[in-house]
């Protein structure tokens, strides 16, 4: 189980995430708008400079649904290499089973 503070950490990223997008998206058309004065251009890149840091969508990190942690994650389950192989090893993966050759 990863630290309790970490994932809230990240949950706390996603919430801001979201709250920013749009003002960062506008933003952002606009520094790669050509039509658009290079001053304006450059006001916007200043305006979006000053946004939170965590309002940003690289700082998101990955997580397992289950335990939290952040290495070996698959993104199509969601879920991390270690939780996978526990719910395989019950059955509760469609289609999943131990290997055995």
């Amino acid at each position: 189980m990863a630290k309790l503070s970490q994932i809230n950490r990240n949950k706390k990223r996603e919430k801001m995430v979201a709250q920013y997008a749009e003002k960062r998206a506008a933003l952002k058309a606009r520094t790669q708008d050509m039509s658009v004065p290079p001053e304006e251009r450059f006001a916007a890149h200043l305006k979006l400079a000053k946004l939170p840091r965590n309002s940003s969508k690289t700082r998101i990190h990955h997580r397992c649904e289950l335990s939290g942690r952040s290495k070996g994650y698959y993104r199509k389950l969601r879920l991390s290499r270690i939780a996978l192989r526990d719910l395989s090893n019950f059955g509760q993966v469609p289609g999943m089973t131990k290997a055995s050759w």
